[in-house]
């Protein structure tokens, strides 16, 4: 998946997002995290999360990070991705290696558009 214009729409929505994972029950975990971006050719995210989270991501690194559409916006914005650091107890970052993303129309976005969009066009 071509990850062009991630960088600029992750500066668009801003460093808020929510972290997903999955617990050992199965059930999803959802947690608000600060993401930071490393630039370059393959963007590489980090944010800070608690025990449970770490945990999870040691188990099971697949991970989805997701930015909600502002007010009044069309799109959300969705990375999928792999913990590839910090997912244990230390207390350090962790960095996650996107391995898609895509912007996503939210349900009651006014007008017409197409459902995904890549990170690379603009959502207007």
């Amino acid at each position: 998946m071509d990850l062009a214009g991630l960088e600029d729409r992750i500066a668009e929505f801003g460093p808020a997002a929510y972290l997903v994972t999955v617990g050992d029950d199965g059930c999803p975990h959802v947690v608000s995290v600060a993401v930071t971006v490393a630039p370059g050719p393959s963007p590489v995210l980090s944010a800070t999360a608690g025990r449970s989270t770490r945990a999870n991501l040691a188990a099971r690194p697949a991970l989805t990070l997701l930015w909600p559409a502002a007010s009044g916006g069309a799109y959300s914005l969705v990375v999928d991705g792999v913990a590839q650091a910090g997912a244990d107890a230390d207390g350090g970052p962790i960095v996650v290696a996107p391995a898609s993303a895509v912007l996503h129309r939210v349900a009651d976005a006014a007008g017409e558009g197409p459902t995904c969009l890549p990170v690379s066009q603009p959502a207007s």
